[in-house]
């Protein structure tokens, strides 16, 4: 026992410091009727003798150390204690070593003796832990002895555990209540240590939620902190200005996602040295597996089915021949019409004969499948923005367009056309800005940094600014921001001054003032294949896609590199909108279907999250919801000259290299140029477009 607490206030039943005892009032009204709910160390000890729930009764006539002998009467009259005794009480609730000594409350020996007896009879042990379950919060663990060494906070030496009672029996203080918040209010715990044990208390409620063996319990004394998910949390010291203390309060949880490794710069520097000998071998690998699985198809049943198994039994008729694109059709008239009737009907039997794992047609029959049914249930919008909410890794992606790139010849001829076309057109400039819309992962640069790098007389200052539109969630940019980080490893790896600014808004909405233009740098403005996703003039009479072109006009770039998905779905009847779909979605499909494996993880990945995603939007999705526009190449040649810019033709040699790459892929891949636009198509229909400006 602390030596100061050696004072005795005797009374009958009365309260005494010095191993006596110390009644609670806990549900007893103060005797008289001075009570204060609010913690005041100044006043709430004034005209009171109820104090947390103990009871201080008037001194007798029986002298103590302290307080002077007075009259009973004199005492009721004045309801108050004397001052002396304010006057300690005062100084030990305002010790600043108050959190150094334990406030110990003593119970009623009699229960404790009953209690015990029923224990003893259950074989536990006296006194129990709360009966809660392992993982959850228990006293316990929180409660240490004056013995124990280890301590719930480093700076303090306190605890509430067991003490002696006047008879030397171990009494603890822990509350008999099977509620552990009954606990926490009791007036038992002092104010430090109740912060503590509700600190912790809401700290093991909430690891019943993580997985089982995840220990979040980790040193923030250190610099970083790894995480059980592999993100890692950056916290800052709480030694420096203010910047460090604000990172501290608003530590941020980033994906832990590769920025670069040996298979990514396999992928994105393919046009050079390691990079273009790896995609040759992906090609070739291409053709051998696709090959096998066209020989497959072509294999009698009998021989892959193995022999033996028919004897004795009567030959099975052939397998009917269903013309899904047909059905398709006759499935989007009816639900054109509201014909739900016969619509599930035709739905019901094209399921049965699509598949996500089949061939060619049948899965672009699931893909359509599934955007008759979400217009047929008014879902569309739901699952579109489901599906634009699901997070796929850059990796994923990046692995997805490698097989892209592999399988096809339109992404690699866009990206050789438009880096080139900017070399050639700033071969003398020492400062180029480029402005891409739709930068989204960037694949197109890491190959111009590359080239550029080893331009004749060093390479020149590159700033660019990657738009996109912003993501769902409440980081908008941070797809961007990614793609700023990896591009800055590239410029570092090959010593090119780089700059990078990400903006994250609609584009109709992007300034001239974001732009930060420089009279003194070559201005190139690119847009690869993303403005099909600008509303039209059927969504509002200001066109998103006309504000966009002005604002390129305005800031006047020394080439504008346009390049667009030629399609003819974007009108606003739904059976003609349907049509042209499919049309233009049969043709990817089956150039996944020639080119690529069926078994590729990363072929599921392009018809489900790209293809399948798009489709669904076109067919399931009306008004603003519906995202993708495109036009044909003859549509936007239109919008531009009316914007006020004149075409620039390619030069002869990227069209004769241009056309030199594409024969090294399947024959059925077409290149050719009309009207200064670069076409690009299989079997005979134009897929892709690009071409160059100038403001006139």
């Amino acid at each position: 026992m602390d030596p100061r607490f050696g004072t005795s206030i005797n009374r009958n039943g009365g309260t005494q410091l010095n191993n006596q005892r110390i009644h609670m009032l806990p549900d007893q009204k103060p005797i008289h009727n001075h009570s204060f709910p609010v913690y005041d160390p100044l006043n709430m000890y004034q005209n009171s003798h109820h104090f947390r729930g103990l009871q201080f009764d008037p001194p007798t006539t029986s002298s103590s150390p302290i307080v002077s002998s007075s009259t009973e009467n004199e005492l009721h009259e004045d309801c108050d204690l004397s001052d002396a005794i304010l006057g300690y009480i005062s100084q030990v609730l305002m010790e600043e070593d108050l959190e150094d000594k334990s406030c110990v409350l003593y119970e009623s020996l009699d229960l404790q003796a009953a209690e015990k007896s029923f224990y003893d009879v259950l074989g536990q042990k006296y006194p129990p832990s709360p009966s809660y379950d392992e993982g959850l919060f228990s006293v316990d663990q929180f409660i240490q002895s004056p013995h124990d060494s280890s301590s719930l906070d480093n700076n303090n030496n306190a605890y509430v555990g067991e003490s002696e009672s006047p008879n030397g029996m171990s009494v603890s203080s822990t509350s008999k209540s099977n509620n552990v918040i009954d606990l926490l209010d009791s007036p038992e715990v002092c104010d430090k240590d109740q912060m503590m044990l509700k600190f912790n208390m809401g700290f093991q409620e909430a690891n019943k939620f993580l997985p089982a063996g995840t220990n979040m319990l980790t040193d923030f004394n250190a610099g970083d902190c790894q995480l059980p998910t592999g993100s890692r949390v950056r916290k800052g010291t709480y030694e420096g200005d203010e910047d460090d203390q604000r990172s501290v309060k608003q530590a941020a949880i980033f994906q832990d996602a590769t920025v670069r490794s040996n298979e990514i710069d396999l992928i994105l520097l393919c046009s050079m040295g390691q990079g273009d000998v790896a995609l040759r071998l992906l090609r070739n690998k291409l053709r051998t597996e696709t090959g096998k699985d066209m020989h497959k198809d072509n294999l009698p049943k009998s021989l892959t089915k193995g022999r033996g198994k028919t004897r004795g039994k009567k030959p099975k008729s052939k397998k009917e021949v269903i013309d899904l694109r047909t059905l398709l059709v006759t499935c989007a008239q009816a639900v054109a019409t509201d014909d739900r009737r016969n619509a599930s009907e035709l739905l019901k039997q094209i399921r049965q004969h699509a598949s996500p794992f089949g061939d060619g047609n049948q899965r672009l029959a699931h893909c359509f499948a599934n955007g008759l049914e979400a217009r047929l249930a008014g879902t569309g919008s739901q699952i579109h923005r489901g599906l634009v909410s699901k997070k796929v890794s850059a990796a994923d992606y990046i692995r997805a367009y490698y097989l892209y790139i592999g399988c096809s010849p339109f992404r690699k001829i866009s990206n050789f056309a438009s880096n080139r076309t900017i070399m050639n057109m700033a071969e003398h400039a020492t400062r180029i800005h480029i402005i891409d819309f739709g930068i989204l992962y960037g694949f197109q640069w890491p190959t111009f940094i590359q080239r550029i790098s080893q331009r004749e007389g060093g390479p020149p200052r590159i700033r660019l600014t990657g738009i996109e539109f912003p993501q769902p969630g409440f980081r908008p940019a941070e797809t961007i921001e990614e793609t700023g980080v990896r591009l800055k490893e590239y410029a570092k790896k090959f010593n090119v001054s780089f700059e990078y600014k990400s903006i994250a808004k609609r584009w109709e909405n992007v300034s001239i003032e974001d732009l930060k233009i420089d009279e003194n740098e070559f201005l190139v403005v690119n847009c690869m294949y993303r403005s099909k996703n600008l509303l039209d003039e059927t969504v509002g009479v200001d066109s998103a896609r006309n504000v966009v072109l002005d604002l390129i006009r305005k800031i006047s770039p020394n080439i504008f590199i346009h390049g667009i998905l030629n399609g003819s779905y974007n009108a606003p009847f739904f059976l003609t909108r349907f049509k042209e779909a499919l049309f233009h979605f049969s043709a990817l499909f089956d150039m996944l279907e020639t080119n690529v494996p069926r078994e590729r993880s990363e072929r599921k990945l392009l018809e489900g999250e790209v293809f399948g995603r798009e489709a669904l939007n076109v067919i399931a999705c009306e008004g603003w919801e519906r995202i993708e526009r495109p036009e044909t190449y003859k549509q936007w040649h239109v919008r531009n000259l009316r914007a006020g810019f004149v075409s620039v033709p390619f030069s002869r040699e990227i069209i004769k290299l241009a056309k030199e790459k594409v024969g090294l892929y399947h024959k059925d891949f077409m290149i050719d140029v009309d009207n200064d636009w670069l076409l690009q198509g299989w079997k005979g229909r134009i897929i892709y477009a690009m071409s160059c400006w100038k403001a006139a």
